[in-house]
């Protein structure tokens, strides 16, 4: 339930490689734009998976048989990072609810950290797909922590985590968490770094899309 959307050549691999490369990536608007039409591919990746009823319209001719999603999703991203790929969702899924969840690392002398989670707002999930974004899916653990705190008193029909670049060990640890889930990837690294960065990665997907931060 892991797909690679590089896999297969395309124009996706151009924006990766915009996303990775120094010379190119310090232009935020272009960074910004290129995470959110990974988010737009990926919307409609999924989309296809996605339950549907048929319904008849009126056109100004006459009837059409045509189909409709049986659930509006609910499209969740993680602060701040998350919000151009949470926008490339809403482009295409833009009749679906929003969530919002805030969290961050918090490192300590010793080289480990633990996730800081202080703000969360969703719609109902119940029984509605449930796509979360998040570009860098490196150890797993805000995701794991994110999707623990939604479905905590609901259960969505499908879970779906879209990330720009995600590492082999991050997926194994949330499909180790949530057997379930899809995950569709723009694509997969296999090194994690001692400090939790995945490599060749891409470096801070926050600061390349709105400047760096002060440090607390």
């Amino acid at each position: 339930m892991v797909t690679n959307l590089s896999d297969i050549n395309s124009l996706l691999s151009s924006w990766v490689r915009e996303l990775r490369d120094t010379s190119i990536q310090n232009d935020r608007l272009r960074f910004r734009r290129n995470l959110e039409r990974i988010g737009e591919v990926a919307a409609y990746e999924i989309s296809k998976i996605l339950p549907y009823k048929n319904i008849t319209i009126q056109t100004p001719l006459g009837e059409a048989e045509c189909v409709e999603l049986m659930q509006q999703p609910v499209l969740a991203t993680i602060l701040r990072a998350g919000i151009p790929l949470h926008h490339g969702l809403l482009n295409y899924f833009d009749q679906g609810g929003n969530a919002f969840i805030a969290a961050y690392r918090k490192h300590h002398r010793d080289g480990s950290f633990e996730i800081e989670q202080h703000y969360v707002t969703s719609p109902s999930i119940e029984g509605r797909p449930l796509i979360i974004a998040d570009p860098m899916l490196a150890t797993g653990s805000s995701l794991v922590l994110a999707l623990q705190t939604l479905t905590e008193n609901e259960k969505p029909s499908q879970i779906h985590i879209v990330c720009a670049i995600a590492c082999t060990v991050g997926i194994e640890y949330v499909e180790r968490k949530f057997p379930e889930v899809y995950i569709w990837a723009a694509s997969i690294d296999d090194e994690l770094t001692a400090r939790g960065y995945i490599v060749p990665g891409l470096g801070d997907a926050g600061d390349l899309s709105y400047g760096t931060k002060r440090q607390s």
